[in-house]
């Protein structure tokens, strides 16, 4: 049976299709608390959710038997420091499981821009030092957050010791020895909210999200602040897609896990405004490699629409034919014919962060 995992302000729902559909399947897990980040384990059906619960600060758990119960884990943690300025967890921004060939081995990027990688199910986790001491981190600043946060994380299926990470605002990097050594990558995004002549520069890069297809790495999507950006090469170059209709400011992006040249986004007006373009909500599509897109709309709002989706809000699954999405004011919208058209399985949830279908 099909799942798909929708993490909220107010918890984490589970949806299931059944003989008649999709269906919301019992009561949310934790609620009332903020759901940042969700992922089920493909590799062992391990379901992780991280939480923040303000006061009480970052949680992690872990259930092995689909959902029914859950132990709570060790969050990620910085090292102690008697600095009045010593980095704090302050979210766990996102979760992902390492190669196939490291059971076990999870990753998480958290605020203030830290990436932790864990070897034993999420029971400890260790900060990955060779990014975090990097003197280019001391330019990081941060985006939506006071400080950077490091919010996607793409694991070679080929190669399970070369990940690609994307930090908002930081740029993109690369490690081939499991987080030892990093290169920065990114060259041709473009910021055009600095200084004439510092637009191109990779450290200032705002990248809003990173996707790549398991069928082919190389091929990486990013959703800039400032646009969509497409790489060849695993994120260490990218050609910017140009004329994107309605907006090519957004969040989220998927890409189709059997078509390298196939990728969906949801636009919005950017900066002080994001919301829809003309109060109109559509996902855009791509089946050139960002030659071109079109706009699907079919059984979205059209008026008076001003949702919001965030980056890990968008979701599809293996198969590449069903896309999720859910928006800040607690829509959820479901189709299952690749964007064509969508339904509504939802009008009164808590907004919504993040969605994973199950593997």
């Amino acid at each position: 049976m099909a799942r798909l995992w929708v993490g909220s302000r107010k918890g984490l729902f589970r949806y299931h299709l059944g003989a008649a559909g999709w269906a919301l399947a019992g009561p949310p897990a934790f609620l009332a608390a903020p759901v940042t980040a969700v992922l089920e384990d493909g590799r062992d059906g391990a379901i992780y959710a991280a939480l923040s619960h303000g006061h009480f600060g970052c949680k992690l758990h872990r259930s092995d038997d689909g959902g029914k119960t859950w132990v709570e884990l060790p969050a990620p943690a910085y090292p102690p420091s008697d600095a009045p300025d010593a980095p704090a967890l302050e979210l766990i921004w996102v979760i992902a499981p390492g190669g196939a060939d490291e059971p076990g081995a999870l990753w998480a990027g958290t605020i203030p821009g830290g990436l932790f990688r864990s070897d034993d199910r999420g029971a400890s986790w260790r900060l990955c030092t060779g990014l975090w001491d990097r003197p280019e981190r001391q330019t990081w600043a941060g985006g939506g957050y006071d400080h950077p946060g490091l919010h996607s994380i793409l694991v070679d299926p080929r190669a399970s010791a070369h990940v690609t990470v994307a930090v908002s605002t930081g740029g993109v990097w690369t490690t081939f020895d499991r987080g030892l050594s990093w290169r920065l990558g990114g060259a041709g995004l473009r910021a055009d909210y600095m200084p004439p002549g510092q637009e191109y520069d990779p450290l200032m890069q705002d990248v809003h999200r990173l996707a790549a297809a398991p069928g082919d790495p190389d091929r990486v999507w990013c959703q800039h602040h400032c646009g969509i950006f497409v790489s060849d090469d695993g994120g260490v170059s990218f050609r910017e897609s140009r004329a994107v209709r309605p907006s090519a400011f957004g969040f989220a992006v998927v890409a189709d896990p059997n078509d390298r040249d196939h990728a969906w986004f949801v636009p919005a007006i950017k900066d002080e405004l994001r919301v829809p373009v003309d109060a109109r909500l559509v996902v855009t599509e791509t089946h050139d490699g960002g030659s071109h897109f079109t706009s699907l709309s079919r059984g979205l709002p059209q008026t008076d629409a001003y949702d919001l989706i965030y980056r890990h809000a968008l979701a599809i699954d293996d198969a590449g034919q069903a896309l999720a999405m859910g928006s800040t004011t607690g829509n959820l919208w479901l189709s299952d014919n690749r964007g064509a058209d969508w339904r509504l399985l939802s009008a009164h949830l808590p907004p919504i962060a993040c969605l994973a279908f199950a593997p």
